[in-house]
């Protein structure tokens, strides 16, 4: 019984030279692959996940994601860093108070996308 895991092969070894050349001219370069896989790493943990979702609904203080999650500040703000330099969240201080926003609608459209897929298999 084959799996969803299981490769088929090419019985045939035919290369068809002008597919494949169509499809590498519309390969991006690979410092952009480069950037594209760490992006997709920082989506790759599921507290950083976590913390997005909770972000969904409004901006929040490291304290309130804490609470909301049940996690330490300390865990949350290594987290942030992360998710900032990946610049999928921002900040703005109010006064001794660093609050924190998705930034921008392509965050909840690359996880609402994910989901959607997820929910398809």
């Amino acid at each position: 019984m084959a799996s969803l895991y299981d490769i088929e092969l090419c019985e045939d070894k035919v290369s068809h030279k002008e597919i494949v050349s169509k499809v590498r001219e519309g390969l991006p370069d690979e410092d952009e692959l480069f950037d594209l896989a760490e992006l997709f790493k920082v989506f790759g943990d599921s507290t950083r996940i976590r913390i997005l979702y909770v972000l969904f609904e409004t901006e929040l203080c490291v304290c309130d994601i804490a609470e909301a999650l049940g996690m330490s500040q300390s865990a949350v703000s290594h987290q942030l860093r992360i998710i900032k330099n990946a610049s999928l969240i921002k900040s703005r201080r109010e006064g001794k108070t660093v609050f924190y926003s998705l930034a921008d609608e392509h965050v909840t459209t690359i996880i609402g996308m994910a989901k959607e897929h997820l929910e398809e298999l």
